[in-house]
């Protein structure tokens, strides 16, 4: 029997499972079109984070193999994220241009059922959500060997916005350049966090070629297609957009190298089980005061996750505390050590409660 016949019945069963997974997806979607009818009526948001992260955690809890958990729940965001498009196609806005990291947390979140809108700051992000020419934005919060993006962090402060999710993405930078060479290379361009995040190993291999910030790892690619002069730390995705070709891929000092990003809206979050809730805080400048303020949290049992302090630019030396907890501000421990926080603080702030990232 040859390879061929030993194939066909198995490639014939392939077929009829495809038929079936065809015939589901869009039973699945036609009670997707009925859920939507049902929140046009009550004028319901189209995209639940809560109710998705609720269904990813549940088909990786429930899923016996072969395939690999993270990998099912991959096919299922793209699932939910075809069947919410019936709906509404979700407008996002994210720092661009194509083929960012911000860019690929967005479709990690949302899927790619989805309308980008690569924008050319963190800045211009809130302010395309904040006036509603996007649904939602994407905007990069820390990275796990470089600390917090500040500007993020500033922004969170004085915005409407809301956090209504998180994404934690694996960030591997490559070196590329036209030829995928380095002759004649003067200037290797990124975003400034990724200069840092590369330093070591710049400082190893190219330590005389001059490194220059720009807006992006995205923006950096773009000018690296078009200057053969210029190389380009970003993504392999944003190589493959601007046709370059990788010098040297995972170029990072750590390799562990991960970013969080937040998910900023106008949605209000519920609870999905396993939450976070991020905070603003300020106290008066005397001893003990943040000892003090935090107080509640350790007495109604609630596990601190982040503790960041940013100056409050006032010309004192003040500082604003932003603090991650677990769980969701409806949580009834959550809520009282919330209500306790607030009596106490010179300024009090919910940035979000959101499921926290898978």
């Amino acid at each position: 029997m040859t390879m061929d016949d030993k194939l066909k019945p198995l490639r014939q069963q392939i077929d009829a499972i495809d038929t079936q997974i065809l015939d589901l997806l869009n039973q699945r979607a036609r009670v997707a079109q009925q859920v939507g009818h049902v929140k046009a009526e009550t004028d319901a948001p189209v995209f639940r984070p809560e109710r998705e992260a609720q269904v990813l955690r549940s088909v990786a809890e429930r899923n016996p193999g072969p395939m690999l958990s993270p990998d099912v729940q991959t096919v299922f965001r793209e699932i939910m994220s075809a069947c919410r498009a019936l709906e509404k196609r979700v407008t996002v806005a994210y720092l661009g241009p194509v083929g960012t990291f911000s860019e690929q947390a967005v479709y990690q979140q949302f899927g790619r059922a989805v309308e980008g809108m690569p924008c050319a700051s963190i800045d211009e992000v809130f302010r395309a959500t904040e006036a509603g020419t996007a649904d939602f934005g994407v905007v990069p919060i820390e990275n796990s060997s470089e600390g917090v993006i500040n500007r993020t962090l500033d922004l969170l402060l004085q915005t409407t916005l809301v956090i209504s999710g998180e994404v934690s993405l694996a960030v591997n930078h490559s070196l590329m350049t036209r030829s995928g060479s380095m002759d004649g290379i003067t200037a290797i361009c990124a975003h400034s966090q990724a200069l840092a995040q590369c330093q070591l190993w710049l400082n190893q291999n190219h330590p005389n070629i001059e490194r220059r910030a720009v807006a992006s790892n995205g923006e950096a690619a773009r000018l690296a297609s078009e200057d053969a002069s210029i190389a380009a730390i970003a993504s392999e995705i944003a190589g493959r957009n601007y046709n370059l070709q990788i010098v040297k891929a995972h170029v990072q000092d750590d390799p562990h190298n991960r970013t969080r990003f937040a998910v900023i809206g106008r949605l209000q979050t519920a609870a999905s089980g396993r939450d976070q809730t991020s905070l603003v805080l300020s106290v008066p400048n005397k001893a003990g005061a943040v000892h003090n303020l935090l107080a509640p949290l350790a007495r109604h049992g609630v596990s601190m996750t982040r503790f960041e302090s940013r100056p409050a630019r006032m010309g004192k030396w003040e500082y604003y505390f932003y603090v991650d907890v677990e769980g969701h501000q409806s949580d009834a421990k959550v809520a009282d050590a919330l209500a306790e926080l607030k009596d106490n603080a010179a300024f009090f702030k919910v940035l979000g409660s959101y499921p926290a990232s898978l």
